[in-house]
C-alpha cells in the first residue's frame, strides 16, 4: 500500500527525471534570478504577423512576452499599432533605421519611431558592403554610425548597431567589432549584441559582454544547434550557455532580451517554446 510519503518521494524522483531530461526545464534550478521582461523581434513570426498581427501579439503575451522590436509595419499606422500593444500588454521598444537612409529622409524615420514611443533605433547592417571587412570599411562605418548616433540622440532616441558573425572575422588590425566599439562615441552609439552571431563568428558572447560593459543595453537571444553546421535554433534547444550570459547581463543592468531566430518556419511554435524557456531559466 502506497503511503503519502511514498507518493511524495515518487513524485520528487519523477520531477527530477523530467528536469534532467529537459535542457529547457533543468535550467530552472540553476539560480535564483529570473528575467523580469523579455520580448521578440517581429520577424521571427513574420508570416503570422502578416496574416494576423493582432492575434499574433495576443498569443505572444499569453506565452509571456512583454516587449516587441519592430512589427508596426503590419498595422495601418503607428498609432494603431501602439494602441493595440497597450491593450494587450506588450511594449514596443525598438525599430529599424536603415544605415543607408538619406539625410533628407531621416526626419520622417525619426517621426515614425517617436510616434511609437520607442527607446532605440537599430541599424541591423552597419556596412556599405557585404564583407569581409577591412580597415577602410571599419573607418567608414564608424564615421557614419557616429553621425547617425548624433542625429538619433537629437531626436530623443538611442542608436544601436546589430552585429553578425563577420564582425568577428579578424583583419590585420584586429576584429571589426572591436574597431567599431572603440571608434564610436559611447554616448551616441551602443550595441544590440546578437548572442548567436558572436558565437558563430568564433568568439564567446560572455567575453565581449564583459569587455564592453555599459555599451550593450539590448541582447538578441537565439540559440545554436549542435553539429558542425551551427544552425539557428530556438532558445533553450541548443548549446549556448544562457545562464552565464544572463547572470552577467543582470549585473550590468541589461533590461531588454529579444528572441530572434532567422528564417524560422514555425514562428508561433518558436515563440511558445522560447517563452517557456525564458520564463523558467534561472541564473
Amino acid at each position: 500500500m502506497n503511503t503519502r510519503r511514498d507518493f511524495i518521494k515518487t513524485s520528487a524522483f519523477a520531477t527530477a527525471g523530467i528536469l534532467a531530461a529537459s535542457p529547457l526545464l533543468s535550467m530552472a534550478a540553476e539560480g535564483k534570478n529570473k528575467l523580469k521582461n523579455f520580448g521578440f523581434i517581429s520577424g521571427i513570426a513574420g508570416d503570422a504577423m502578416k496574416a494576423d498581427w493582432k492575434g499574433t501579439l495576443k498569443k505572444a503575451v499569453e506565452f509571456g512576452f512583454t516587449e516587441i522590436e519592430g512589427g508596426s509595419n503590419h498595422a495601418a499606422s503607428p498609432k494603431e499599432f501602439l494602441s493595440y500593444c497597450k491593450e494587450v500588454g506588450i511594449k514596443p521598444i525598438a525599430g529599424a533605421l536603415d544605415f543607408k537612409t538619406k539625410s533628407e529622409d531621416l526626419s520622417k524615420v525619426f517621426d515614425n519611431l517617436n510616434e511609437l514611443k520607442l527607446k532605440y533605433a537599430v541599424v541591423y547592417w552597419p556596412w556599405m558592403g557585404g564583407g569581409p571587412f577591412k580597415l577602410d570599411d571599419c573607418k567608414k562605418s564608424s564615421e557614419i554610425l557616429n553621425d547617425l548616433g548624433a542625429k538619433t540622440k537629437a531626436n530623443g532616441l538611442q542608436l544601436l548597431w546589430h552585429n553578425h558573425d563577420k564582425e568577428f572575422h579578424a583583419m590585420e588590425e584586429g576584429l571589426p567589432f572591436d574597431y567599431i566599439m572603440n571608434h564610436t562615441d559611447p554616448k551616441l552609439v551602443q550595441c544590440e549584441m546578437d548572442i548567436y552571431w558572436v558565437k558563430k563568428g568564433g568568439a564567446e558572447p560572455l567575453e565581449f559582454l564583459n569587455k564592453y560593459a555599459g555599451r550593450i543595453p539590448v541582447l538578441h537571444v537565439k540559440d545554436m544547434a549542435e553539429g558542425a553546421a551551427q544552425d539557428f535554433i530556438c532558445p533553450g534547444r541548443g548549446i549556448i550557455d544562457f545562464v552565464s550570459i544572463f547572470a552577467e547581463a543582470k549585473k550590468q543592468g541589461i533590461e531588454h532580451y529579444f528572441v530572434e531566430r532567422d528564417n524560422e518556419p514555425d514562428g508561433i511554435g518558436c515563440l511558445k517554446s522560447s517563452g517557456e524557456f525564458l520564463k523558467n531559466i534561472r541564473f
